[in-house]
């Protein structure tokens, strides 16, 4: 590794000079250079080549648990700490984080039982949905956003953008997700947000025979899973653009949405399988 090291920033320092920081002698260092690399070596720099190739695809998003899962489904056989090793001597690193607010307005609102209680596990598709609302900053102004989130696979089936934050964007993320699965989930838990209080909200629940579940106020391990893909999304996508329209950011939140997330990003609470592949896996 010394040797590598002297070799990558010659052109900046003196091959002398960095041989003596690094108590090496430059004999030494010339004699390895005309060494063919050896087959550990060789291995080395082919996996960080591949690393690469598997973190760019991801959009720079994976760290080393889901590169190594990556590189497994690959064929590429390595072990999860030597991914994580190559990766922080190549400097390969997820995007970074930045704590972000909430939307909730719990005000006059009538809050409906906690029927999850954190219990984040399901055994079949849509027996519990869970939903909440972020927002997204562009230049002309806020885009929001809801989501509604499948807690058995953790896909994403419905969602709505506007830019008013109502009811109506609850409404017509779940039109979307019960139109898409045929069928609505048996629970669908939410904060205790007011566009989830109103009368026309809780009458789309009692049409399709759907239980209402709410957080506790203030509590946003309470819908945890959703609050996670938020943070995902925000992380992942959103603090990395600056968009100028909301055109332009409902483009890039469909393609984030439902190519990357739903189909291609692995998910480290289904066995690292991207939502949709996991759940045509275990449903057919």
């Amino acid at each position: 590794m010394k040797y590598a090291f002297i070799q990558a920033n010659q052109r900046s320092y003196g091959v002398r000079t960095m041989c003596r920081m690094l108590q090496v002698s430059p004999s030494g260092y010339y004699a390895a250079r005309g060494r063919p690399a050896s087959a550990c070596s060789q291995r080395r720099v082919m996996l960080t080549s591949k690393i690469r190739e598997v973190h760019v695809a991801s959009r720079q998003t994976y760290g080393a648990p889901r590169v190594h899962a990556e590189l497994l489904a690959q064929g590429v056989a390595c072990c999860r700490n030597t991914v994580a090793k190559l990766m922080h001597q190549a400097q390969i690193m997820p995007k970074a984080i930045r704590r972000f607010r909430v939307t909730t307005d719990s005000r006059m609102t009538k809050a409906s039982p906690n029927l999850v209680g954190r219990k984040f596990e399901t055994q079949r598709p849509n027996a519990c949905w869970l939903s909440d609302i972020t927002y997204i900053r562009t230049r002309e102004g806020w885009l929001y956003l809801a989501a509604i989130l499948e807690l058995y696979s953790r896909a994403i089936v419905g969602w709505s953008m506007n830019k008013t934050l109502d009811s109506q964007l609850a409404m017509n993320a779940l039109e979307m997700a019960i139109r898409r699965r045929g069928t609505g989930p048996q629970i669908l838990h939410s904060d205790q947000g007011s566009t989830y209080s109103t009368a026309q909200y809780r009458e789309m629940l009692a049409k399709h025979a759907i239980r209402q579940s709410m957080s506790r106020k203030g509590d946003c391990w309470d819908n945890a899973p959703m609050e996670s893909f938020f943070h995902s999304l925000k992380t992942e996508l959103v603090m990395h653009c600056d968009y100028k329209t909301r055109e332009e950011a409902r483009a890039s939140l469909f393609d984030y949405l439902e190519v990357f997330y739903n189909r291609q990003r692995r998910h480290s609470t289904i066995k690292y399988e991207a939502p949709l592949v996991f759940e045509a896996s275990t449903t057919a």
